[in-house]
């Protein structure tokens, strides 16, 4: 029996039916920075509180609410929660296995100080991670990088969940981008180009923002040739891989260019002073800092072969994420190479996608039409799947025991429990959100803004990045909206939809998926309230930079607009 989405639930009255949909975000909000529940129980709570205004206030029925609620908490267990279960995995056995030292060592050797640490790692590395994988991979990896590191795990997850805002429009081999073509029929390529023409802005500002949050301004100018050397070598690769090029490749190449631009500048400039973090100094007058001079001096060989499992991770990511190889790994291959035909056939038998018991086309959706629902399991294409690879063949590189491997991966298993249920509840929250129509409810409103649209379409982004987690499904949740709302008022449409995809990044790192992933990977689970207060201001505060920017660019700078 179908059901058909009701925008307008309380007197037929938007602000209020608005006002209503906002009910599970502000109780959200409240329950993590106000009321500081931990994580899985404030995603708990703030499912049951969509669910109740799903269907007391949206009308929906009861059991199209849980079974949508039941579809999100699926795809957050794979592939989200699978990312994370692999990634802290491969990152554990680095360190049980003693490669972890060598791996620090390294970094070490390059720079002692924190704030060029950070730069290389949480910026430059955390982005080649998002351009290659994205599902919080590039968050997890970095973060946890730092803490081994020596960084305070709060300020290391969240200086890589803003550090994060730079590539994510391009993440994952530039899905988010790409997404946006079909219900659009706007081409894929120049939304990247209005992408390109207003993300690398951010970009260039971004390694600046990360230092002076950490250290404040003074001591951010004592690096700032190697905080230009980084922003402004990603950003430049960002303008032109992403108009030139295409959405596939900005993040993987704009990382790359600035990972080595700022590996090989700091062989010839170095600060003149070394900056540390004040617990540290206070730690070492009690037991000594790691430093290059009190590391042990490793050859070549053993920092690649300590390097190797995240060489390795990189690589089949990589591959997982390439085309051809990307849609025969799902079993969607339909090419006449033996080979990839071959994985095709085992794609086809480890992929999963069952209808949606009383969801799936039960519900008419703001075009008319049915609305597909499914559970979707990619057991083979999985990116999580790509990672344990990387971690089986580190088992044999580092000479673990079975017993260690197996042992290391039941104990990440039992410590993110807790963040793999506040995950899964927070993407089903997310699901029922959509599928009552509150998101929708909330972008309607948005687009009543009239001539200060173009302020605005960015909000749209953040707002449906914050609710699902991915600014490739705010892009899918608000295209068509972005679309139809700027040829009502005037403005391109290109530039519509490059703001909501520009405005999604800076939500990133507000998302509760992402703040249950970052706390998972630094061993906070149980303060994600914390984390989240940390970096709330920052995405207001970058959120405003990209409306400013779109209100512009709509207007004196409408030149940019390709």
């Amino acid at each position: 029996m179908t059901w058909t989405q009701n925008f307008t639930p309380i007197t037929d009255n938007l602000v209020l039916s608005s006002l209503a949909a906002l009910i599970p975000i502000l109780y959200f909000f409240w329950a993590l920075t106000i009321k500081r529940m931990k994580g899985y129980m404030a995603g708990i709570t703030t499912l049951l509180v969509a669910l109740a205004v799903a269907v007391l206030i949206y009308g929906m029925p009861a059991g199209k609410a849980v079974m949508s609620a039941s579809q999100g908490g699926v795809y957050g267990l794979l592939p989200i929660g699978w990312i994370i279960i692999t990634s802290v995995f491969l990152y554990k056995m680095t360190v049980k296995s003693g490669q972890f030292n060598i791996i620090r060592s390294s970094v070490l050797s390059l720079t002692e100080d924190r704030r060029l640490q950070a730069l290389l790692v949480a910026f430059s590395f955390g982005a080649f991670l998002e351009g290659a994988a994205g599902f919080g991979a590039p968050v997890a990896i970095s973060a946890a990088l730092l803490v081994g590191l020596g960084f305070n795990p709060l300020y290391a997850a969240g200086i890589c969940l803003i550090a994060n805002t730079a590539p994510v429009a391009f993440g994952a081999v530039g899905i988010p981008i790409i997404a946006m073509e079909g219900p659009t029929g706007i081409a894929a390529m120049e939304i990247s180009k209005m992408v390109g023409r207003q993300l690398p802005f951010l970009s260039a500002f971004i390694p600046l923002y990360l230092i002076l949050i950490m250290t404040g301004w003074k001591r951010s100018l004592e690096v700032l040739p190697a905080i230009l050397v980084s922003g402004i070598s990603f950003a430049i690769t960002q303008y032109l891989s992403s108009n030139f090029l295409g959405p596939e490749l900005p993040d993987i190449l704009s990382a790359l260019v600035s990972l080595f631009a700022l590996a090989i500048f700091l062989k010839f400039w170095k600060p003149k002073t070394i900056f540390r973090f004040a617990s540290e100094e206070t730690a070492a007058a009690v037991e000594p800092l790691y430093t290059a001079e009190t590391e042990t001096k490793y050859t070549k060989w053993q920092i690649f072969h300590a390097w190797s499992p995240f060489l390795l991770l990189t690589l089949f990511i990589t591959i997982w994420g390439m085309n051809p190889i990307k849609p025969a790994l799902s079993g969607h291959y339909e090419g006449n190479n033996v080979l990839l035909g071959g994985i095709n056939e085992i794609g086809k038998l480890l992929t999963f996608q069952i209808e949606v018991p009383g969801l799936h086309n039960e519900i008419i959706g703001s075009n008319g039409l049915p609305i597909a629902a499914f559970y979707k399991i990619e057991l083979l294409g999985a990116a999580g799947t790509a990672i344990l690879l990387a971690a089986i063949v580190t088992k044999f590189i580092a000479h673990m025991s079975a017993k260690d491997f197996y042992g290391t991966f039941v104990e990440a298993m039992k410590e993110l429990a807790k963040p793999i249920l506040m995950i899964s509840t927070v993407v089903a929250f997310a699901y029922v959100t959509n599928a009552s129509g509150m998101s929708t409810t909330l972008g309607m409103t948005l687009a009543k803004s009239g001539d200060l649209f173009p302020f605005f379409a960015p909000v749209l982004g953040w707002l449906g990045v914050f609710i699902t987690g991915s600014d490739t499904s705010a892009n899918l949740l608000f295209g068509s909206l972005q679309k139809v709302t700027a040829l009502k008022v005037g403005m391109e449409p290109v530039l519509a939809l490059a703001a909501n995809s520009s405005g999604g990044v800076t939500g990133k790192m507000i998302s509760p998926q992402s703040i249950a992933i970052a706390c998972a990977a630094v061993g906070l689970a149980g303060r994600e309230s914390e984390l989240l207060r940390f970096t709330l201001k920052h995405s207001l505060f970058l959120l405003l930079l990209v409306c400013v920017i779109t209100f512009l660019q709509n207007g004196v700078l409408s030149w940019m607009i390709p």
